[in-house]
């Protein structure tokens, strides 16, 4: 398109007179041509007014506004502010922490005053004076500053604690619960008697409570918990053999020697006479059984029932050879009474001797003759004449007189060994059988 001359373009050009608008009606075709001419007077009328932006230099500068900007965006300055307050708010809280620690350090109402301010739960045999052992140093000292953890551990060093845990509560009070352990049977250690439970911890005899266990044997004082672990595993195993089948035999053994696990020996606390019984390593329960079935039928066999080997298959020996067997050391009076209060059976308080073993201390509990029989306290003894060494045949053969050790007229309690004498009271009465051959042989 040609451009014009001119860089303005008139009025009347854009907008015509209205005496060409009051003009007839063009036909389509001029009506075609003038709308092109306009189109074109239009576009040149755009190209006029590029062309002034760029070219003119006459015409009036626009007015520009000045607009302030900041060194740092705009995120980042939000960011800034975040940072700024989140490290206002930590000030604040660090100082009002501190505040609070001085408070709770230095402040009284913090402080364990007196063993009423610590409360102990769950005590039965263990006594407030064993807890206070422990506890009895965080009397006085802060509550926030009592390390519970340690106290917990020392608590669980007293041998009747199976577990412990100490707790805190604001102000000044602090809370002990004590589980105890469950004792299952007693244990002869020595000279002494103590409780132990299934994992082989020992545990001292209580003051206030009875129970109804066998006694241990084989179990040493110094030996590890390792040591006593299986023992008490074996013990378990016959103990719930024995009960298995509703009978509850365990209830009649007053002893059970755990020294030879390959076999186990128990003791029954019959009225008739305790009898001690090897039952081996396994099927304790049948075993058992046999012996309870036999045993009247023993005792009218044999003038003094002792012992049963019922180990072997198919095979039972009545009063073997216990000559082989260790001796357990006497008890002292004051364990054996601490004992006897706290439930051990009579027969396994007394020590079974050999009247003419020296080496042996005498049992705890012995009668005498005298006290058997007050008619032998009434008769003086006659002294004994010297023996000479001329004596007649008959003076050497005469038998001299052995004392006669036993523990009760009741209490099952002969010496190893060794028969009860024919002159005492309380000596069984022999069988018609036994009876029948000494007639015969007089």
């Amino acid at each position: 398109m040609a451009r014009k001359p001119s860089g303005t373009i008139l009025q009347e050009e854009l907008y015509p007179s209205s005496a060409e608008s009051s003009r007839p009606e063009p036909s389509r075709r001029e009506y075609s041509r003038e709308e092109s001419v306009r189109e074109s007077i239009d576009d040149a009328r755009l190209v006029d007014l590029d062309v002034d932006k760029e070219e003119s230099p006459f015409l009036r500068a626009q007015k520009r506004v000045s607009a302030r900007r900041s060194s740092l965006p705009k995120k980042t300055a939000h960011r800034l502010l975040w940072a700024a307050g989140a490290v206002a708010i930590l000030a604040v809280g660090a100082v009002a922490a501190l505040a609070l620690y001085n408070y709770g350090e230095h402040s009284w109402r913090f402080r364990v005053d007196s063993s009423d301010n610590i409360e102990v739960a769950g005590m039965q045999n263990v006594t407030k004076a064993q807890i206070m052992e422990v506890m009895g140093a965080d009397i006085g000292r802060n509550i926030f500053f009592i390390p519970l953890a340690q106290q917990k551990t020392q608590l669980e060093q007293i041998p009747w604690v199976e577990s412990a845990s100490v707790m805190r509560f604001v102000p000044n009070r602090l809370r002990v619960e004590i589980h105890e352990r469950t004792p299952i049977a007693f244990a002869r250690l020595g000279p002494r008697v103590e409780l132990i439970d299934a994992g082989g911890t020992l545990m001292e005899l209580p003051r206030n409570h009875k129970y109804s266990f066998p006694v241990i044997l084989g179990m040493n004082p110094g030996e590890p918990l390792s040591t006593r672990a299986p023992r008490m595993k074996a013990y378990n195993e016959l103990v719930q053999d024995l009960d298995s089948g509703g009978a509850h035999y365990s209830q009649d053994l007053s002893e059970v020697d755990l020294s030879d696990l390959e076999n186990i020996k128990v003791r029954v606390n019959d009225p008739a006479g305790d009898v001690l019984v090897e039952l081996g390593s396994s099927d304790y329960l049948r075993r058992y059984k046999t012996y309870v079935s036999h045993v009247q039928e023993w005792r009218q066999q044999f003038q003094k029932l002792e012992s049963v080997n019922l180990r072997y298959d198919n095979q039972v020996i009545v009063n073997p050879d216990m000559e082989g067997r260790p001796k357990q050391a006497a008890l002292s009076a004051s364990a054996a009474r601490a004992a006897a209060a706290a439930g051990v059976k009579p027969a396994a308080l007394i020590t079974k001797i050999d009247p003419h073993d020296r080496s042996v201390p005498k049992p705890v509990f012995e009668l005498s003759e005298k006290k058997l029989d007050p008619k032998v306290a009434a008769k003086k003894p006659a002294p004994k004449a010297k023996a000479k060494k001329a004596g007649t045949k008959a003076a050497k053969a005469a038998p001299k007189k052995e004392p006669v050790k036993v523990s009760s007229a009741k209490a099952p309690a002969a010496s190893h060994g060794a028969k009860p004498a024919q002159s005492a009271p309380a000596s069984p009465k022999p069988s018609p059988a036994i009876a029948k051959q000494a007639n015969l042989g007089d």
